[in-house]
Formats: C-alpha cells, structure tokens, sequence
C-alpha cells in the first residue's frame, strides 16, 4: 500500500501538518503582539519601543532556529561504510541458510578497517539491511526518513526531519529560543491579562481577546517546552542522544550509557563548538564528522586489543569479579530486524584471565 505513489505523495503532505501547525502559531502570535497589544493597546511609546526591540530579538533567533532545524538534513554515511554487491550476497546467504556465526564473521572482515566502536546484541557489528551498511557509530536507521542518520538523536514531527548531528544545535538552540519567546511575551503581556479580567483595556472585543489568549497560549507552551529542553540540556551535558538513554550504546565491553561521556564541558564543546562568539548563533559549530567520537574507557579498550582480538573483547561474556566465572551477557540492538527470530547461544566457556585495566583519558574532565 505504501508504495502506491499517491499514497506516498498524501503521507508526505501530511508529515508538514505539525510545521504548518506550528507556523501558524506563531504568525498569529506576532500578529496579537505586534499589532493587538504593542500598537493599539500600549499607552507608552517608551514601552512600546522597549517590548518590540526585544520582541523582535526574540522572534528572529527563535524562527531562524526552527527554519534551520527544519532544513538541515543529515549528511549521507560515507561509501566506505557501504557493502558492495558481492559482499551483501555473501551475507543475505549466511541469513538464509542460519548461519549467523559466518555472518559475524563476515561482517568483521568487512569492517576491520572502518572506524567503528559500538556493537549490536552479541557483539557484531551493527548492520543495516535496508541500506546495506555498516552503520558508523550512533547511527540508526529512521523509518520515517527511510535511511540511515548519523548520531540520530530522534525522529521529530513538529520539525518533519530527524534530530540528528547536522542540526542539533539547531535543535536545541530552537527549544531555548521558543521558551524565551513564549515567556517574553507571557510577562509583558500579564499587566494586560490582569486589565483584561478588570475591563480596563481600551481595545474593542476581538483584541481583547488576542490579548487573553496570547497569555494562555505563551504561558502553556512556555512550560510544554521547558520540559523538554531540560531534558534536552541533561543529555547534552552526558553526551547521550534519546535513543542512548533508552538503551545504553553497546561496545565491546558491553552496555555503557556513559560511553561518550568526556565530562560536562567537553560534552557541550561537542555540539556547541570552540568559538563562545557563535554558540548562541544558528550557525553549525559542532565538532566532527558525525561518525567518528572521542569515546572514553571502552573505546580505549577497543584499540588497545584491535590487533590480538580483531576489534571485539569478549563481546558475548562478561567476567564476574566475585567468583571467578565468566557469564554471557545478552545485548540488544533496536535496529536489527531479526531480533525474535535470531537464536541466542549461552554455551558455557572457560573462565578467561582477568583483563588489563585501561586508562581513562580526560579522567578529571569525567564528573
């Protein structure tokens, strides 16, 4: 049904409902400020002056915010990180025919050169069967988008486009933007909310009531938003995307929701960029490539054994310090189709020796 080109064609003009939504809003909101409340109903050319050259600040960041956070798409992943033709029927053979031990093994030979960290359940690479790539590290695959996205953070409607490392900032500088803008106009428009319900506005009933409901409507999506950009600022400051914090990122020593952690500052420096000038800007600054990220102790982990382990340490097995004995540990991937189908082998091992410890790097910057 979904490939029927009209159908396609509907459910793409329907995905703009929210931004269309949205953008009315806020048209209608500069529209009972502007003109309702600055122009026909402050007194004060003074005060009126004062509300419009803030207003307008406000009004500017916020819908350059959005408008880039709208358009700013996720860069397309390397060819390097994408199966040739030949290497892709050599793996759909190995799922055929079950026999997913050659699959991983396959799938290590053909990642052995690319800078990959994080793992899927039981320790392989993770792959995406609909792109047939190697995916680079916190790339998922949207099914909205229907493709891969480097470090997908989600998948937003309000903004018809995945959140991702190409707009983040921009994601987020949008949230800041559109809380200030809501309770900017929420405070100065609360000396006129409280004439209203005391009928002391001059203005006629239709603009009466612009000013009634920009109060309403500023102040409920003032705290709508606060919500989610507190959130937001939380995951920036740990270094985790949404869909990390749901389910810890998977490296060689297992599940590790602290994985690219190098310490507040450091985590902020990773969006924002190094110039202090532009932070606050609607300017991309992030540091990277989207695929390759300074990971801490695991990724340390990582390199330290690449060349005796091929890449993977004790992927399906964790040591339990108290006994002695080596447990396996099941991991799960979000995005591999064959989860319920694929069978889990808890095959009783040796105990292997203990592993070396390895260095944190920026360890004072971990708090």
């Amino acid at each position: 049904m979904f490939e029927n080109p009209c159908v396609r064609c509907i459910i793409a003009v329907a995905k703009w409902f929210p931004v269309i939504f949205i953008s009315a809003v806020v048209g209608w909101s500069y529209y009972a400020y502007v003109v309702e409340l600055c122009i026909l109903e402050v007194k004060s050319g003074v005060e009126r002056g004062f509300y419009l050259f803030f207003f307008h600040i406000f009004f500017i960041l916020f819908v350059w915010s959005y408008w880039q956070t709208i358009f700013t798409n996720s860069d397309v992943v390397p060819l390097k990180f994408k199966l040739s033709p030949q290497q892709v029927s050599q793996l759909d053979s190995t799922t055929t025919s079950k026999d997913y031990e050659s699959g991983k093994r396959l799938l290590d030979a053909f990642g052995k050169d690319l800078p990959v960290a994080t793992r899927g359940f039981n320790g392989d690479l993770r792959y995406c069967d609909k792109c047939k790539i190697i995916k680079p590290d916190r790339c998922h695959h949207c099914s909205v988008c229907e493709r891969c996205i480097l470090k997908m953070d989600h998948h937003c409607p309000w903004v018809n486009n995945c959140v991702c490392f190409n707009n983040y900032k921009f994601f987020i500088l949008f949230l800041g933007y559109a809380m200030a803008y809501c309770l900017y106009i929420s405070l100065t428009d609360l000396q006129y909310f409280i004439k209203f319900w005391q009928d002391k506005l001059s203005g006629d009933g239709g603009g009466k009531f612009h000013i009634l409901f920009l109060f309403f409507v500023s102040t409920m999506f003032a705290v709508s938003v606060l919500t989610l950009l507190s959130y937001h600022c939380y995951l920036v400051f740990s270094n985790q995307s949404t869909l990390e914090s749901h389910r810890p990122p998977v490296f060689t020593g297992g599940p590790d929701k602290n994985g690219f952690n190098l310490g507040r500052y450091q985590n902020f420096r990773e969006i924002f960029g190094d110039k202090p000038a532009l932070w606050f800007i609607p300017i991309f600054t992030s540091k990277g490539d989207g695929m390759e990220f300074p990971a801490t102790s695991v990724r340390n982990l990582l390199k330290a054994d690449r060349n005796g382990h091929n890449g993977r340490v004790n992927e399906s097995f964790t040591r339990s310090h108290g006994s002695g004995l080596s447990f396996p540990v099941r991991t799960v991937d979000d995005d591999r189709d064959d989860l319920l189908q694929r069978p889990f082998n808890w095959n009783q091992v040796p105990a292997f020796p203990a592993m070396p410890s390895v260095r944190v790097e920026n360890e004072q910057n971990l708090i």
